[in-house]
């Protein structure tokens, strides 16, 4: 008898000691590398001159819907080098991969942010400025034809431009209905003219895979200008017919491009 109550209390003490040991190993420990997946990057949205983060909204609704965690960051147009700084302040707060996705002005401002920050996989381009280091954003809009009907403010920063509301649909959002185009004139974020005058310091896209939407009825930056600075930034270039406003009236594409960037 005592024999046998000898080998059942190890019997007993040897399946507690294997119950706790399992209890301590961590659940993620006990599952096989071959059934997990990495986590999606953080999309980080920039928005360009005359538009403001809610122009992303579509496109944020598909990015979620896809299971990508997004950040849309507010773009102050207040001067290339101080824009940068801001994004970049912001950039280094997500942890992990990110793509930097731009449209318009906002692609200045990712090249010049993108190798300030560790973890970013790539950069998209969504009819977007993609300066050279010492180009302006004016010399390439002196570039695009015709000029931008542009209503200039005085400011205690110096001036302000917005596009003439009235000019709005035609110069910016074509393929929008007529009330959602009015919208967009009333709500837009004026640009410093800072914006236009500081150089760029850096070219993200020579040590970052780059991609890019152009848009073809695009009235704001020609498309032929978009098509030169895609290319001599090594950009694997998506074509669209679509205007400037592009993320609000083609959100499908805009989504497609940057998964295809994320992956």
């Amino acid at each position: 008898m005592r024999i046998h109550l000898t080998r059942r209390a190890a019997v007993v003490g040897a399946t507690t000691l294997a119950l706790l040991g399992a209890a301590a190993i961590p659940a993620a420990a006990m599952t096989s590398g071959k059934n997990t997946k990495p986590a999606k990057p953080t999309i980080v949205l920039v928005h360009g001159a005359w538009a403001d983060s809610s122009s992303w909204n579509p496109v944020i609704e598909r990015l979620r819907h896809d299971g990508y965690p997004v950040q849309a960051i507010a773009n102050p147009i207040q001067g290339l080098t101080s824009d940068t700084a801001y994004v970049t302040s912001y950039l280094a707060t997500i942890k992990g991969p990110k793509v930097l996705v731009g449209h318009s002005y906002g692609g200045a401002v990712i090249t010049n942010a993108a190798t300030a920050v560790p973890d970013v996989k790539s950069l998209v381009y969504i009819a977007g400025f993609i300066p050279v280091k010492g180009e302006t954003i004016g010399e390439l809009a002196a570039q695009s034809t015709p000029a931008l009907p542009l209503v200039t403010t005085p400011v205690p920063a110096g001036a302000e431009v917005i596009i003439d509301p009235a000019k709005f649909r035609e110069a910016f959002a074509g393929d929008l209905n007529k009330d959602d185009a009015a919208n967009l004139a009333t709500v837009q974020r004026p640009a410093n003219t800072k914006a236009v005058t500081d150089a760029s310091a850096t070219e993200g896209f020579r040590k970052i895979p780059s991609y890019a939407l152009l848009t073809r009825q695009d009235k704001a930056i020609n498309p032929d200008l978009q098509r030169k600075m895609d290319v001599r930034a090594g950009a694997r270039i998506t074509e669209v017919n679509a205007s400037h406003a592009v993320m609000l009236s083609r959100p499908d594409a805009v989504t497609k491009i940057i998964e295809q960037a994320s992956r």
